[in-house]
């Protein structure tokens, strides 16, 4: 038996939900002897060289780091190997090919924002709110072939609030993900874990959701839904990359909205507004009235500054 401090750790993972896994490994004294990160990328408008959230923290702590551009890379994959891993850690990162994620002794452990076997895919936060969900959670699993449906080694459970956004829900996740990424390494240390099998169709009576990456036709609201489903559908996608419609031919993105349960007799998709107030698109069962909104080419602003300042044909 040994510790978690004993553990060669090799981190992969890109984005801000990624750091809050890493900080935390660190702060309960994980020998980390590798980041993988993806490469610089230019953005902005001087398309400037912009390193991603994970390696600026690595930076920080001075910590060994990889940027391959592609994973089977021999010169990546020998790198690798000379970090002599015990375990990988893998946060929302890139698929991984089988030479990578079999190397190390114990595995490669994937920190998943779903209870699975529900939503395996890209988008497992948005897509829980757009389904309505009540709960979701955080799952640390074995990786293998098929993505997302290793062995499960621990899993912690969070509700979802009535208006909760993708947004705030990520940043409970990443947290919780953090503290369960930290007790799963202890057990393994310890050799205290027992890998249990994901249900499937094939073994349970269990439908199985899934989270696929969001596209445009994902935001593009449908105003023949009901209010509840196209209130879901906002919220899942707020802040990013956020549920669309069409005023007068331009875009508008809507980041948050109110439901109300009516019967009317207008077309679904029509608006109505008291130009001061309030915004609202008929839908299936009655209206979403907009509160936070950005038109096509102007910032994001609450709907009574966008109505200040909006002439409608």
């Amino acid at each position: 038996m040994s510790t978690l401090k004993d553990l060669r750790i090799v981190f992969m993972g890109t984005p801000e939900f990624a750091v809050a896994s890493l900080e935390a490994l660190v702060n309960a004294g994980c020998n980390i002897v590798g980041v993988i990160t993806a490469p610089d990328k230019p953005a902005g408008r001087g398309m400037q060289l912009q390193q991603s959230a994970v390696k600026k923290y690595a930076v920080e702590k001075s910590l060994t780091i990889l940027q391959p551009e592609k994973l089977k890379n021999p010169v990546f994959v020998e790198q690798l190997k000379s970090l002599q891993a015990d375990v990988q850690v893998v946060v929302a990162f890139r698929m991984l090919p089988e030479t990578v994620w079999n190397m190390p002794p114990l595995g490669t452990i994937n920190v998943h924002a779903s209870l699975l076997p529900q939503y395996r895919g890209a988008a497992p936060i948005n897509w829980a709110i757009i389904n309505g969900e009540t709960e979701t959670g955080i799952t640390t699993f074995k990786l293998q072939h098929e993505i997302d449906t290793g062995n499960i080694l621990m899993q912690e459970k969070m509700a979802i609030g009535e208006k909760e956004t993708a947004g705030e829900l990520h940043d409970k996740l990443k947290e919780l993900g953090a503290s369960l990424i930290v007790k799963t390494i202890n057990e393994i240390a310890k050799g205290n874990i027992k890998e249990q099998q994901q249900l499937t169709t094939h073994n349970s009576q269990l439908t199985i959701k899934h989270a696929p990456k969001l596209n445009t036709e994902t935001c593009k609201i449908d105003w023949n839904n009901n209010a509840s489903d196209i209130y879901n559908l906002i919220r899942g996608l707020s802040p990013y990359p956020a549920a669309f419609t069409y005023l007068n031919d331009k875009v508008l993105k809507i980041f948050s909205a109110e439901k109300e349960t009516a019967t009317h007799n207008f077309s679904n998709g029509s608006f109505h507004t008291d130009n001061k107030t309030y915004l609202k698109f008929a839908c299936a069962d009655g209206f979403i009235y907009c509160s936070d909104v950005q038109l096509q080419g102007k910032k994001r602003m609450h709907i009574e500054d966008f109505l200040r300042g909006y002439r409608f044909n």
